[in-house]
């Protein structure tokens, strides 16, 4: 069998396309990564509002189940001031399911996260489980979340506020 010059120059198209889908779902998965581990760090060394540019873009949308953010600005209170409320947390992810279109594509995830409550409230861990989602753009800085999301599960443990949640 031989082959055109056309059959060689669309295998390698196929093949730049296919090397590009690999390239973008490895830096996706770059990108959860450091979210979900930023999540956990993000203040280690006290409160920092430079990380937020890392994983989302200027007009970005989060829905959580303690509330909606819209646009990056005040996005590290936003996550700091959830986080504040534990002495410590441990977020751990799996299952990512990536789904590309070009420029833009979508991202869900499962998460499990305890959140070990501060000495003094008595209470000693809050698990829960769930999922993330949303739209993933690309942007000169590479891929960014636009619009995210996290999905409450399953919760056990004193909350918060210290009550169970429901």
């Amino acid at each position: 069998m031989t082959l055109t010059i056309e059959d060689l120059a669309a295998e390698l198209a196929a093949l730049r396309a296919r090397v590009q889908e690999l390239t973008d779902g490895a830096e996706i998965s770059a990108l959860i990564n450091r979210y979900v581990t930023l999540l956990d760090t993000q203040d280690e060394h006290g409160y920092d509002e430079t990380w937020p540019p890392t994983v989302f873009t200027d007009d970005a949308v989060l829905h959580f189940p303690i509330g909606t953010h819209r646009g990056i600005d005040g996005v590290a209170r936003f996550h700091y001031e959830a986080k504040a409320k534990f002495d410590r947390t441990l977020h751990l992810s799996a299952n990512h399911v990536i789904s590309l279109d070009g420029d833009r594509g979508t991202v869900r995830f499962h998460v499990v996260a305890t959140h070990v409550h501060h000495r003094e409230a008595g209470a000693a861990l809050f698990d829960i489980g769930g999922h993330y989602g949303g739209v993933v753009v690309r942007t000169p800085q590479g891929w960014r979340f636009q619009e995210w999301s996290f999905n409450l599960t399953w919760a056990d443990g004193p909350g918060p506020d210290g009550t169970p949640v429901q």
